[in-house]
């Protein structure tokens, strides 16, 4: 175990956070003392009343409170959070009203603009009255196939202001992949870009639009947001298309009317990957994101009023959500469309300079990539504003750790982060307060009452096991779409431990606390009965420069099973024989001998999803012959081809 951690805070930040002044409020409320982080964690899983409603206090969430702050149920899935409570995500997020900037945009190196607060406040003004004179109500639909830019976030404001359902999928998504999102979830009005930029290349996407609207017949408009610049000409050759200024012109801004809901009324609709049926439509309420994003952002991330947040995601990737709740924070949005290697690697880290970015969000893949292309920010970049980089989508690992303090900047927080779509938040994330450790996610979220468990039940520590919460949350689902009785949704959640919400990870609680995560836990390798998180794999094998990727799973081998590791390389490495080797020994010493892969095998490409997850189940059912369910999910779905029939499984 190390002896030192990475990074430990400076008391005069500890001291000026967030979480130093909540910590002083709920001592105060409860007359107990909180002397470190895990006694706050513990008080807020042992008095989730107190601390639920304090954090609604402290955040000045916009709304009625009530004065029941948790309902129990007879089992933790029909637990109600607030259920006397009415108010509106949007409302909470459009709290300022002034001359700051609430998001900038660029495109690659291609479009750069600036929305301040009051203009963003007076588009969702026009869009909200728009939607209500062509009848949207409370429970509508409304569809983006969008990209991450200001427009689209005014949209979202705008539906969710009307109490309407605001879904998304991102435009790298195909026509099959949106309609079986879309399709489920019927909606009536959609928006969509008039194209996009993408590694320098203008994309048309006129033609998808106009495919995804005729096989939609609930949609009744579609909306064109401005991106290229051609938004008349890609209008009119979409059916039921207008722009957005036609859409908005007889609206004058105005002030905004909010429709206040209960706390579980739904408010987005997030769909699971689909690589293993239809995409699951996970229904998300205004009060629990608004208030989970707010503890996150806040007494996690310590995001206050005038920082600069930035994550590199798409819309159809529960971090634009969480990313767009920054403005309940008053921080000011960097929002981003196209390839995050424009410009050699170096476009993020113009758009961090020039923004003085204080929070810097990204993906495991990406840091990597970085290391890979032996980008250096910390000698190219003045980066004096950076306080926190996140890193999530796959477990960030050790080696990772090490070269962002080394590469990027010493002096931040590095914060790993872990949840996902079912939850629109986190499990377990960074804290500003705390060191962090090499390889490990800081902390359990403060309410998340989050353990590890053996195949039996038995609580673990130090040794890897299934990751579950033992009690409710506000951000849980409302449930899935087109689940009237809740089926679907219990047995996704609640099938595997009786009344514990089990979320499919492999992970470990450390020593420090903290948690490591080991990849899913559907994806274990399992040779000769021990169980082996493909992320353990991973950190070895993509330490070799000539390795861009890999891939492992588990083959069927004589009445067992034994581990394959596909690679992708360089562009100038080829897998030969001392190579290979290379790998072997790496994995030996760096994990142990029976993380060493029977076979290993070079391919062309890594199929994944569209936000990035590679896809172990798809390749492991590939390699069995067995037929791959639902391949619109994929981003890159020709790359399974290259998978089939290998020789080289044969023996």
């Amino acid at each position: 175990m190390q002896d030192t951690p990475l990074w430990s805070p400076r008391p005069e930040r500890i001291a000026a956070s967030h979480l130093a002044a909540f910590t002083r409020l709920m001592a105060s409320v409860s007359g107990a003392s909180y002397p470190d982080y895990a006694s706050l964690w513990q008080a807020s899983i042992d008095q989730p009343e107190t601390f639920w409603s304090l954090l609604w206090d402290y955040s000045k969430v916009i709304g009625d409170k009530g004065k029941t702050i948790l309902q129990h149920g007879d089992s933790m899935a029909s637990a109600r959070f607030f259920p006397e409570a009415r108010l509106n995500y949007a409302e909470n997020l459009l709290r300022r009203d002034d001359e700051a900037l609430a998001c900038v945009f660029w495109s690659e190196d291609k479009i750069k603009r600036e929305m301040r607060y009051s203009e963003l406040n007076a588009l969702v003004s026009r869009l909200q009255q728009a939607m209500h004179g062509m009848g949207i109500r409370p429970g509508d639909r409304v569809a983006g196939f969008v990209t991450n830019q200001p427009e689209t976030i005014a949209a979202m404001l705008a539906c969710a202001s009307l109490g309407a359902i605001w879904t998304s999928c991102s435009t790298d998504f195909g026509l099959d992949g949106c309609l079986d999102r879309f399709g489920q979830t019927e909606p009536k009005l959609l928006f969509c870009p008039d194209g996009c930029w993408y590694n320098g290349k203008a994309i048309d996407l006129a033609p998808r639009v106009a495919a995804i609207s005729a096989a939609l017949p609930s949609v009744s408009r579609v909306v064109v947001l401005p991106y290229l610049g051609e938004g008349e000409a890609f209008a009119a050759g979409v059916a039921k298309a207008e722009t957005l200024q036609a859409f908005i012109a007889a609206h004058p801004a105005r002030s905004i009317e909010y429709t206040r809901v209960p706390f579980n009324h739904p408010l987005f609709i997030l769909y699971s990957s689909g690589t293993t049926g239809k995409p699951k439509c996970i229904v998300h309420g205004h009060g629990g994101t608004l208030l989970q994003h707010l503890k996150e952002h806040q007494l996690h991330a310590d995001i206050h009023a005038g920082d600069t947040l930035f994550y590199f995601t798409t819309c159809g990737w529960m971090m634009w959500n969480w990313l767009a709740s920054g403005l309940a924070s008053g921080a000011t949005l960097l929002t981003y469309d196209g390839s995050p290697f424009a410009g050699e690697g170096r476009v993020l880290w113009d758009y961090a300079e020039q923004y003085h970015c204080s929070h810097f969000g990204t993906s495991a893949k990406y840091i990597d990539g970085l290391r890979k292309l032996e980008l250096k920010p910390a000698e190219h970049w003045h980066l004096d504003a950076l306080r926190t980089v996140f890193s999530t989508g796959s477990p960030l690992v050790a080696e990772s750790f090490d070269w962002v303090y080394a590469h990027i900047k010493r002096d931040i927080n590095l914060a790993s982060i872990s949840g996902g779509t079912d939850i629109v938040s986190c499990f377990a994330l960074g804290n500003a307060c705390l060191p962090v450790w090499a390889g490990e996610l800081q902390c359990r979220g403060l309410g998340m009452a989050v353990d590890v468990l053996d195949e039996a039940g038995k609580s673990l520590r130090g040794q890897k096991g299934e990751l579950v919460c033992r009690q409710p949350f506000p951000s849980m689902p409302v449930g899935f779409w087109n689940d009237p009785q809740g089926k679907r949704y219990h047995q996704a959640y609640f099938g595997r431990f009786a009344g514990l919400w089990a979320h499919g990870d492999y992970a470990e609680i450390t020593a420090h606390d903290g948690l490591i995560i080991y990849g899913r836990s559907d994806a274990v390798l399992n040779p000769g009965g021990v169980r082996i998180g493909t992320a353990e794999i991973y950190r070895q094998v993509e330490a070799i420069p000539e390795v861009l990727e890999s891939l492992a799973v588990g083959q069927r081998w004589q009445g067992d099973e034994r581990v394959v590791l596909f690679v992708r390389l360089q562009a100038a490495a080829t897998l030969d024989s001392p190579l290979v080797e290379r790998i072997r020994r790496q994995i030996r010493d760096g994990a142990s001998p029976r993380h060493v892969p029977a076979r290993i095998i070079a391919v062309a490409d890594i199929p994944r999803t569209q936000s990035g997850k590679i896809v172990e189940l798809a390749v492991r059912n590939i390699i069995h012959g067995e037929p791959v369910n639902n391949v619109s999910a994929l981003a890159n779905p020709d790359a399974l081809a290259l998978y089939r029939d290998l020789p080289e499984l044969q023996w």
